[in-house]
């Protein structure tokens, strides 16, 4: 096993990290953080990152891991690689589908060096299919999944969710079957090939959306900001800004109408029912932002809260980050940068109580570990010379 000193759930693995972008890096770095020693594979001619390697898309998706340069194209960069799959547990590529056979790294390829390795492939939208040679991109694949069709406020057109959401998605969704390929490698004693993509990731965050469609038929619409079937669910005017409201279920319908001394939507017929709430939705979201922006969002957050409803604040970045909830699950962490110097990053979110995740180092320079994994490969300070004069490695 290639060196892994840190002391986490994920210890034992080595991951090769052939990964661009976002969607594999996003799958990688939650195998990173747990402790899998992450060896990045870098072309000594890509620069096929999320934004400048020193900016922070990079710096958030590229840290706990080891950096090292590789000619894949070459027969001695190709020999290197298949001597680091003898060793790995995993594989995680995002080239276009088609790359990875004409390098000759494709999952078949591999198996018959390794036996046991786990090799993930994300994709814009599967590994074949009429859409196969497609490029995938995030917004596309928001569009074609459905997304764009439900989110923004109707009448103005499909609206782009404001982050990337099916890229984040499809690489988490790798992680998990990468996971899952190394539990049943316990029973079997063999890998597999995991696969993901955007367009079904898409899929899977409409959830309940997408089923409304599989079972009913019904075609969801766009509500902005209100929930499409449960109201009042919905973001409402304050005297100083936003704030969201959840009052679902007549429980919490009679303390939310109640709590703002409006019985008189509680008598209201239309109001009595749920469907008569849904259906209602315009005209009570009328009389609720009439109470509401009475008040500051704080107060109401306080004064709702106190009363059994739902609610919260709507922050923009710096309020998200300047909460004391925020700050009490210890959602950043701070890193040393070689060149950058102190750096917050976005912490790991999911919490192991014996083995959690650990923010060890910051993103490598690139090649910054290859001296370093070669020799642990057994190669001479002569070879690796050698590889670096016939350009094998930068």
């Amino acid at each position: 096993m290639i060196k892994n000193t840190s002391p986490a759930a994920l210890k034992h693995l080595c991951v090769l990290d052939l990964t661009r972008v976002r969607a594999g890096p996003v799958c990688v770095r939650h195998l990173a953080d747990f402790g899998a020693d992450v060896i990045k594979i870098e072309n000594v001619s890509d620069e096929s990152y999320a934004g400048p390697r020193e900016g922070p898309d990079f710096q958030n998706l590229h840290r706990n891991k080891r950096s090292m340069t590789l000619n894949l194209k070459s027969v001695q960069g190709k020999a290197i690689f298949e001597e680091l799959v003898k060793k790995a547990d995993v594989i995680v590529e995002n080239y276009r589908p088609d790359v990875k056979f004409r390098l000759g790294i494709d999952y078949e390829s591999m198996k018959k060096i390794n036996p046991r390795i786990v090799y993930a492939s994300i994709s814009g939208f599967g590994q074949d299919g009429p859409y196969v040679n497609r490029p995938g991109f995030d917004q596309i694949t928001q569009g074609m999944s459905g997304l764009m069709s439900v989110t923004g406020k109707p009448g103005d057109g499909p609206m782009r969710v404001g982050s990337a959401v099916t890229d984040v998605t499809a690489g988490l969704l790798a992680a998990m079957g990468i996971l899952t390929a190394l539990v049943e490698r316990d029973q079997s004693g063999e890998g597999q090939w995991v696969g993901s993509n955007l367009l079904q990731a898409g899929l899977t965050l409409l959830d309940f959306q997408a089923a409304r469609y599989t079972m009913k038929g019904e075609v969801a619409e766009q509500v902005g900001n209100d929930h499409p079937t449960f109201m009042p669910t919905s973001a409402y005017p304050t005297a100083d800004g936003f704030m969201n409201v959840a009052a679902t279920g007549m429980g919490v319908w009679e303390k939310f109408a109640t709590a703002l001394n409006r019985t008189d939507l509680l008598n209201d017929e239309e109001f009595k029912k749920a469907k008569g709430r849904s259906d209602g939705r315009e005209r009570l979201n009328r009389e609720i932002s009439k109470s509401l922006i009475t008040q500051t969002t704080a107060y109401w957050v306080d004064y709702l809260l106190e009363h059994g409803v739902p609610c919260g604040p709507i922050y923009t970045m710096d309020q998200v980050f300047n909460d004391p909830q925020v700050q009490h699950l210890g959602a950043t962490v701070k890193l040393n940068h070689p060149n950058l110097g102190e750096i917050t990053l976005l912490n790991q979110s999911i919490e192991l109580s014996r083995t959690p995740a650990q923010m060890k180092t910051s993103s490598p320079l690139k090649g910054q570990n290859t001296d370093e994994i070669l020799r642990e490969l057994g190669f001479t300070p002569t070879a690796i010379d050698d590889f670096r004069k016939d350009q094998t490695i930068e």
